[in-house]
Parts: structure tokens; sequence; C-alpha cells
């Protein structure tokens, strides 16, 4: 890869996998936790926060495209870069959607049981993770 490229596919990618650690593995946890906020409140700004990352990280994927298309690219670094893109597309298609009607029943004041989707979603953000390190240190020896 040259090295313009491989600059902006680092950084891109390390910024992306701080930014899923830090919100998806420390805020979103431990905002339930802080007094005062009950579950709508946190399921609120749940929502505001996942949509800010998942719009960020559309941006950062798209980035990350180009950089590494430009960038004459290994096969593990394209398939990784392609894995690390396809990722949340697939939260936002297909767990997303049921996670957004299960938290409007929620606000509804209905009393669910945690949810398989959640489970799902979270084992998809550790995929990404894995993912998105492997391809910062592909990256940085390729």
């Amino acid at each position: 890869m040259n090295a313009t490229s491989a600059a902006v596919a680092t950084a891109v990618t390390f910024v992306w996998l701080g930014m899923v650690l830090a919100i998806s593995f420390l805020e979103a946890p431990l905002k339930f936790r802080a007094p005062g906020v009950t579950i709508p409140i946190g399921l609120g700004i749940g929502r505001l926060v996942f949509r800010a990352l998942n719009l960020v990280e559309a941006l950062l994927a798209l980035v990350l495209i180009a950089a590494v298309a430009l960038g004459g690219p290994p096969a593990s670094v394209g398939a990784l870069t392609a894995g690390s893109a396809l990722l949340p597309a697939v939260q936002l298609a297909a767990i997303r959607p049921r996670l957004n009607r299960r938290s409007d029943r929620v606000l509804a004041g209905e009393a669910l049981p945690r949810s398989r989707a959640h489970l799902f979603y979270v084992a998809t953000e550790t995929i990404k993770v894995l993912s998105l390190l492997a391809l910062g240190i592909s990256v940085l020896t390729a």
C-alpha cells in the first residue's frame, strides 16, 4: 500500500475502533448505572448516541474504503476493509430495527425481558472490534 493511503487507513481504522469501544462497551452499559437515569431516559440517550455513532461509522467506512482502494492493498487488507464496512450495514438493516421496535414498546410502558437482538448486536460489535483491530494491524504491517 502506498504511504498516504496506509496512513489515512490506519488513522481512520483506529479512530473508528476507539469510538466503538468507548460508546458500545463503555458509555452504553454505564449510563444505566448513573444516578437518576431511568430505563426510558437511558434508551432515549442510547438512541441518540447510536444514531450519531452509526452516521460517523458510515462516513469513516467511506473514507476507509476510498483510502484502501486508492492504496493498492494486499487482499487481506481489502477483505478486512470490506468486512469492517459491512458489519454496521448488517447491524442497521437486520438488528437495529428489532431493537428500535422493542425500545418503542419499553418506552410505551411495557415491561419486557432482555432481548436476544441485543445480544446479537453486542456480538456484532465484538466482531467489528476484532475486525477493525485486525485491519489496523494489517495496514500497519502491509
